[in-house]
């Protein structure tokens, strides 16, 4: 398998450059019988690399540790589930399944789009293939999964072919059912950009920027924003849930990586509703594009150049200086083109009020950018000041978070204000008449929470935008529902369900906002998080805000792939019992490392969150340590409603599949009528 798995390899990048030559010189020369022979060439080595990524699964599952990569990365015990997601859980194997998802778009660009007319569909995908040969490059010579795994007898000796008994194993970290889905679902995500950064390319190198490229880029954006999103947020659940130090997001730089393109993505999502509308922002439009994929790839770079230390980060490796001169190269070209096309991305109209809803989106996007810019600042300040001081200085949470609140409230505001503004310009009755009622319920909230002993500003800020917020999105929902019901004489839910089926791109959209709005009432229970802990024998308790727990058993526990032991914890809430809980600390004797297995007791309302930390020295005491998280479930209910929204806003609107529908109808009748 190994075998095939090289060949494999071998040819895919064989046929990606060969597409890569058909596609750009045929459409160049307008010979429409060599750009197809570059689209199939496509497909083909979108089957050589899933070839590849079969015979890696294969080995991974029959365990041979002949292959360096599976005596890495599994052993005899592992799970079946995880000894399949072992596939992604080395720096080959990654890189291999990044190029199988890169040349899965390839094919599906190609076929989409097959019979789309002209030059810019050939040079998309000629720029998807050569992305495609710079990863099967790596794949090939620098990060080959399918190395076989030798000893090194020392000086002047060859080296010799060894199989050991049992492979390292899988990190335990990785071996829990999110980090199964979490991989797959963030390479998507950034894998993703790289379709509507090939047409932003081939726009520019055509010069065909009208807004034929945006409406062919927009929903593979929103696929890849979706993917990215739920990624981002599948990966703070399994930090929430592994790593047993109590919270979902610490700011670590791999988890930053993931941060920024979603960021850029989210500011082009919106600013390319104005050129669609208003024609004007296409510079920034094709900016915030080419730099979306470029953080995506400069994120990768982070992650396995060794250059950042984190949990996520692959090893240092020779990989990062691939990355960084595919950078050097694309960006470069990609600001060459847009340097030298500016004459044909002149906005057709100016804004003409600040008090429009351009301006709102004008505004939106640079405090995103903003964001962007905070965070990619703080995750590479430790390497530059390595650089300039000789001395790594690491940049926390209080750093991220005394930059981003305020940021993320003004985003939530804007989130409730731009609905609520006219295009071009919005008249001051206008606005006093549609801000009243929100207005009034975000006062309202303001007062109950101070009132209510909050005294945290950010807090009571928070509570009051997403009051305004969900009044707005409600009542833009009610008065659409309200006037198709009197145009109609539908009830009221079937009134609405057809106004968004007519309309779901903005329907959809009101709905991401509202999971927004959620997410951010999530995030704000961390300004009331509690923590404590406690040493105890069998019998001893301790307390932690209003949980009491007594220690009734500690149990030795073993399993093929660990050895640990168990906390067996009753648990009490003012007075009130609630049960048991049985957090537990784990040994992985395949890989030699420890974890901690949290146990988490959920409500709407709070997470009880306890962590078996260890023994206390001369192991005489277990070591409790306890989180009380008020309103973490509103995170993930919040990240399920934003990725409902987009799905909503994915799908085309009736108007547009009757459109589409009557296209491939007219599409028939002319290869019907075409000469023989």
């Amino acid at each position: 398998m190994a075998s095939l798995g090289n060949l494999s390899i071998t040819l895919a990048l064989t046929f990606a450059a060969y597409a890569l030559f058909a596609l750009f010189y045929g459409a160049a020369a307008g010979r429409r019988e060599v750009t197809k022979s570059g689209e199939h060439a496509v497909y083909v080595v979108f089957f050589f690399v899933t070839l590849a990524v079969a015979s890696l699964s294969v080995l991974l599952l029959r365990s041979d540790f002949s292959i360096e990569y599976v005596a890495n990365y599994s052993n005899r015990d592992l799970n079946l589930f995880y000894k399949f997601a072992a596939l992604w859980g080395g720096q080959e194997g990654s890189l291999l399944f990044w190029s199988w998802i890169l040349t899965f778009y390839g094919a599906i660009a190609a076929w989409v789009n097959r019979r789309y007319p002209g030059k810019l569909v050939p040079y998309t995908l000629g720029v998807v293939s050569l992305t495609s040969a710079f990863f099967l490059v790596i794949n090939k010579f620098a990060a080959n999964p399918f190395d076989r795994l030798v000893m090194d007898h020392g000086p002047g000796l060859a080296l010799a072919p060894f199989v050991p008994a049992d492979g390292n194993g899988l990190n335990p970290l990785l071996q829990h059912p999110a980090m199964v889905i979490h991989p797959p679902l963030l390479y998507l995500g950034y894998v993703g950009f790289v379709v509507p950064f090939s047409f932003c390319l081939a726009a520019l190198m055509t010069r065909d920027l009208g807004s034929g490229w945006i409406k062919m880029a927009r929903r593979w954006t929103l696929t890849a924003w979706l993917f990215l999103g739920v990624g981002i947020l599948l990966g703070g659940k399994w930090a929430y849930v592994e790593l047993g130090w109590g919270g979902y997001w610490a700011w670590d730089p791999v988890e930053n990586a993931s941060l920024m393109p979603w960021l850029t993505g989210t500011a082009f999502l919106h600013s390319v509703i104005v050129q669609e509308r208003r024609n004007m922002l296409k510079v920034w439009n094709v900016v915030l594009i080419l730099t979306t994929y470029m953080l995506a790839i400069f994120g990768t770079f982070l992650t396995r150049s060794g250059l950042v230390s984190s949990v996520h980060a692959f090893a240092q490796s020779a990989i990062g200086n691939y990355f960084a001169v595919f950078l050097i190269l694309m960006g470069g070209f990609a600001i060459y083109l847009v340097v030298t096309r500016r004459g044909y991305l002149k906005s057709e109209k100016q804004l003409d009020s600040w008090a429009s809803r351009e301006a709102s989106f004008l505004l939106n996007n640079l405090i995103l950018l903003a964001a962007c810019f905070a965070v990619l600042w703080g995750t590479i300040f430790p390497m530059i000041s390595e650089l300039v001081q000789g001395e790594k200085i690491t940049v926390g949470a209080p750093y991220f978070n005394r930059i981003n609140i305020p940021i993320g409230l003004f985003l939530l505001f804007l989130t409730g204000v731009g609905p609520l503004l006219a295009w071009r310009k919005t008249s001051f009755a206008s606005m006093k008449r549609i801000f009243l009622w929100p207005a009034a319920g975000a006062l309202v909230v303001a007062v109950a929470c101070v009132v209510g002993g909050i005294r945290s500003f950010y807090a009571a800020l928070s509570f009051s935008l997403a009051a305004l917020v969900t009044i707005t999105i409600v009542s833009e929902f009610y008065r659409a529902g309200r006037a198709r019901m009197r145009s109609t004489g539908e009830n009221f839910l079937r009134a609405l369900y057809t106004v968004t089926a007519i309309n779901k791109r903005r329907y959809g959209g009101y709905i991401v906002h509202f999971g927004f709005v959620l997410l951010v009432i999530g995030f704000t229970g961390q300004a009331f998080t509690t923590e404590g802990w406690g040493e105890v024998n069998v019998g001893d308790r301790f307390t932690v805000g209003r949980y009491d727990f007594e220690c009734l058993a500690v149990d030795e526990t073993e399993d093929p792939n660990w050895v640990g032991l168990k906390a067996t914890l009753a648990v009490n809430r003012n007075g009130r019992p609630l049960g048991t809980m049985y957090p537990e600390k784990r040994f992985y004797t395949a890989s030699e490392q420890a974890t901690s297995e949290v146990r988490i007791r959920t409500s709407l309302k709070e997470d009880l969150y306890v962590v078996f930390a260890g023994m206390s020295e001369g192991n005489s005491k277990a070591v409790i340590q306890v989180w009380i998280n008020p309103l973490v479930t509103w995170v993930w209910i919040g990240g399920m409603v934003m990725a409902l929204g987009t799905i909503v806003t994915i799908l085309p609107n009736v108007k547009e599949r009757r459109l589409e529908r009557r296209k491939r109808e007219l599409d028939r009748l002319l290869e019907a009528t075409e000469p023989v």
